[in-house]
């Protein structure tokens, strides 16, 4: 049986796709279906995908629809018990996809929603991309051991979201009327954030799949770690993921936190001479938290959910001495 379909959303990634996908076809796993989302590439990506590669499912949108939109497109086109995104930027390690399955099976009780890979550096082997993302109080999302030696993550464990760059989720929670689909109000950023927050609202679990790796070249669409595109979309994604997910009680909780983390981010980008970028991006993410698109996507506060805010809660300030620690 095929357990796994991988989407790969893909746009102007001539670099990497035909790489990406030979990674994926030469790995311990057989047994698994790959849908390549473009979004309106004009580098000749596609038509590689196409040519090279005639087992994949492309689907081919006319314009950028980001990246929420694209995986989106892939899941409901996918009809196996787990969904895999991965960037196009990235090489698979040989027992990438089985080790993220063998992390979904063990789980019975089907509480884990997803599974995080070990990212590494694709150009400095010696450096950990991600090893799953966390999230403080502070409103920052950053990754688990970003820059660090990739030996000091060889064990799995939980963690507050899953790197949608590549991990693994369990395709029936993403139904509407379980966790859902990434909310394509975000386009791109702080999405997989989002949905592993919704997901732990929900009493699921995220998780980090140590063995499952994979090699990641970072920033291959935006251009560079920092950029105007980024900071404006970031920004804005970071205070739309407060307003829909945290009751109005746990923002006045937060309060403090948030505004202090917010000056800071406004001083750094003021430095990275893009204060005007982040500072318009926050106001962005008002006006879109305070419109019916926004609005529509707010988590609604139940009391029966009240023990995994409780839970949330305790993470986020845990996550303060992690950031710090």
């Amino acid at each position: 049986m095929i357990k796994s379909t991988i989407v790969i959303p893909n746009y102007n990634g001539i670099r990497y796709i035909q790489a990406c996908l030979e990674s994926l076809y030469s790995g311990t796993a057989k047994e698994f279906e790959v849908i390549v989302v473009d979004n309106a590439s004009t580098d000749g990506s596609m038509e590689i995908v196409r040519d090279r590669f005639p087992q994949v499912r492309l689907i081919v949108n006319q314009q950028n629809t980001g990246f929420s939109h694209a995986v989106n497109q892939g899941i409901r086109a996918s009809v196996t018990p787990y969904v895999i995104l991965l960037n196009n930027d990235t090489q698979a390690g040989l027992s990438f996809v089985h080790e993220l399955e063998k992390v979904m099976d063990s789980d019975r009780d089907g509480k884990i929603f997803s599974a995080s890979a070990r990212m590494i550096s694709l150009y400095d082997k010696d450096k950990t991309d991600d090893a799953g993302d966390y999230y403080c109080a502070l409103g920052w999302a950053f990754a688990r051991g970003k820059g660090k030696a990739p030996d000091r993550y060889t064990r799995d464990c939980d963690i507050f979201a899953a790197c949608a760059g590549a991990a693994i989720y369990r395709r029936e929670l993403l139904e509407e009327n379980q966790v859902g689909l990434f909310d394509e109000e975000h386009f791109a950023y702080f999405e997989d954030i989002d949905i592993g927050y919704r997901a732990k609202i929900y009493g699921y679990r995220n998780r980090f799949a140590a063995n499952s790796i994979v090699y990641h070249a970072g920033s291959a669409v935006s251009g560079s770690r920092y950029n105007a595109f980024k900071t404006r979309l970031a920004s804005r994604n970071s205070i739309y993921l407060i307003y829909k997910n945290m009751p109005a009680a746990q923002i006045v909780l937060n309060l403090p936190f948030l505004i202090m983390g917010f000056l800071i981010k406004t001083l750094f980008f003021v430095r990275k001479g893009m204060g005007k970028d982040y500072v318009s991006g926050l106001v962005r993410g008002v006006s879109l938290s305070m419109r019916p698109a926004g609005k529509r996507h707010r988590q609604k506060f139940d009391k029966v959910r009240f023990a995994n805010y409780v839970s949330i809660q305790m993470e986020l300030w845990r996550n303060l001495a992690r950031l710090f620690g």
